[in-house]
């Protein structure tokens, strides 16, 4: 087996450890990608961290490797950092992840958009309303910015209020995810009874 090319793989690799790599955004590299994957995935296997490409969606991202999937000798560092999401956070991750599943039920585009507004309902039903509406708007324009980042969500150049929600969030708030969190407010909520 001939060694891949040296300059296609180093781009290939920075890539995907600077986040989420998207078929639309970077073509070539996503080509690269494609042709590379054993190489990329060898390379990565040392370091701790298992490469994810969803073809059909177009997307590809670096898992770290659980402790229990780590090499004998020990579980190398971390890598890719745990991030810890309020409770509005997740809560809102659960709930663009549902709205994906009822649009891909539905066919048709493949694209979910929506409105900040959109959002913003969908959010402020599970939220304890105080007397300040502006103030809870604010809040959750907060947890809206804090999806984009994590980039579940972008902003759509023609409109900023419109936002397309990213099939990559599939792959992040799975059936596991969602168990997971579940055991954790059970757990939260038998402690403060």
């Amino acid at each position: 087996m001939d060694a891949p090319p040296r300059n296609e793989l180093p781009p290939v690799l920075v890539g995907l450890l600077r986040g989420v790599l998207y078929r639309e955004q970077a073509p070539q590299l996503w080509r690269d990608l494609l042709n590379l994957q054993g190489a990329a995935r060898d390379h990565l296997r040392p370091l701790g961290l298992d490469l994810v490409v969803d073809d059909a969606e177009g997307y590809a991202f670096l898992r770290q490797r659980q402790a229990d999937e780590a090499d004998a000798e020990g579980e190398a560092p971390r890598l890719i950092p745990r991030r810890q999401l309020s409770y509005p956070v997740s809560l809102l991750l659960v709930l663009l992840r549902k709205r994906l599943g009822q649009h891909d039920a539905q066919g048709g585009e493949t694209r979910l958009v929506l409105s900040r507004e959109q959002i913003t309902e969908m959010l402020r039903t599970f939220l304890p309303s105080g007397t300040n509406e502006a103030k809870l708007v604010d809040q959750i324009e907060r947890h809206i910015a804090r999806v984009e980042e994590l980039g579940f969500l972008r902003r759509l150049k023609e409109d900023e209020a419109v936002y397309e929600v990213r099939r990559v969030l599939r792959a992040f708030v799975n059936a596991d995810w969602l168990a997971e969190l579940e055991t954790v407010y059970r757990d939260h909520a038998q402690r403060t009874e």
